[in-house]
């Protein structure tokens, strides 16, 4: 994700991928990249001592195993660079061959230096084909700054 600034920077340019989900015997895997479309931040509604709290409003496009659009809203902590986010997006597509729609729960943040972002189904959420789905999965930013995802789910 791109810092509070909206500078389009991801978290860690060039940095190693997020840590690995946590896998379960019997989940589907998607994987995919994804366009950050609309990235609109907000002026810090907190900023004192160094640290600063905003909210951002993003809309994505996700090809691959899950093909469909996306709207995110995150809060982001930002000091020196970018430290953490937290967020709920709802995305609308195809998951391998099933359409329908679900909520992501976003949790991200840097552990010695290196970031991790991660992302949870939100169960209950699931519409149309992907009703009952949950799982969870990782955002991975490239070396170029491009965006890829990984998914394990079950339905």
């Amino acid at each position: 994700m791109r810092p509070a600034d909206g500078g389009g920077r991801a978290f860690a340019p060039g940095g190693p991928p997020s840590a690995p989900c946590g896998k379960v015997a019997g989940m589907s895997r998607a994987e995919g990249t994804f366009d950050i479309d609309r990235f609109d931040t907000q002026d810090p509604h907190d900023d004192r001592d160094g640290v600063k709290l905003a909210r951002a409003h993003i809309s994505k496009t996700f090809y691959g195993d899950l093909a469909g659009t996306s709207e995110t809203d995150i809060i982001t902590v930002h000091t020196e660079n970018p430290a953490a986010y937290v967020g709920i997006e709802r995305v609308d597509g195809t998951l391998h061959g099933r359409k329908g729609a679900f909520v992501l729960q976003h949790e991200a943040g840097g552990t010695d230096g290196v970031p991790w972002m991660t992302w949870k189904i939100v169960e209950t959420s699931g519409t149309g084909d992907l009703a009952g789905i949950r799982g969870e999965g990782q955002i991975i930013i490239g070396p170029n700054g491009e965006h890829s995802y990984t998914l394990e789910y079950e339905l």
